[in-house]
């Protein structure tokens, strides 16, 4: 039991010690509004929401924008501006924000749900909800981005970057080995599903 507890207050330390400052995250991302919204919900559906993202996913992600990682053209000029201290900040000013969720159309359910809870074992696609959490709330402490409430054409549009390969930021190929095996119809049923997934 003493060694659990000591786990948890070494986790709990050097989560505190990397944790950004939400207020001066939020003076930086003045810049940020124009495409992701004031709050991070993206009025622009082929830009990502990013309000309620956990932290460690935001600065990964800028991180990998600013080294080249992760390619972009818009993306790579804005985090190159971020020293390292800001992305800390950004990224807590984010995930402190709540995301929004939208409606989904009857016709995505059935199939989106299936492979978010299921996966699909035929096509050996595991499901989505093993590492995205049950309700798309993501597994901040393992860096997996929450899903629930993102724009369908951003999520579509990465889907397919990963199953191209153009994406290649995935820890260990998990993304494209599993995309890799979707359908362009399960793409966008799953796409759509999570638009309202909480």
């Amino acid at each position: 039991m003493k060694k659990v507890i000591g786990v948890l207050i070494t986790l709990a330390f050097a989560a505190s010690v990397n944790a950004g400052d939400a207020a001066k995250g939020q003076a930086k991302t003045g810049t940020c509004a124009g495409c992701h919204g004031a709050d991070g919900n993206s009025p622009i559906p082929m830009n990502p929401k990013i309000a309620g993202q956990s932290a460690k996913y935001l600065a990964k992600q800028l991180h990998d924008f600013k080294s080249g990682a992760r390619e972009n053209a818009t993306m790579a000029p804005m985090a190159g501006m971020l020293s390292d201290e800001d992305i800390e900040n950004v990224a807590a000013f984010y995930a402190g924000q709540s995301v929004q969720h939208a409606a989904v159309e009857d016709k995505f359910i059935k199939l989106g749900e299936r492979l978010y809870r299921s996966g699909d074992a035929d096509r050996n696609i595991p499901a989505c909800m093993a590492c995205h959490g049950p309700t798309g709330e993501g597994m901040p402490a393992a860096g997996f981005p929450a899903l629930g409430g993102q724009h369908p054409q951003y999520t579509a549009a990465q889907l397919k970057a990963f199953r191209s390969g153009a994406r290649n930021n995935d820890a260990n190929n998990v993304m494209r080995d599993v995309v890799a095996k979707m359908s362009d119809e399960q793409i966008e049923a799953l796409a759509h599903y999570l638009a309202g997934l909480h």
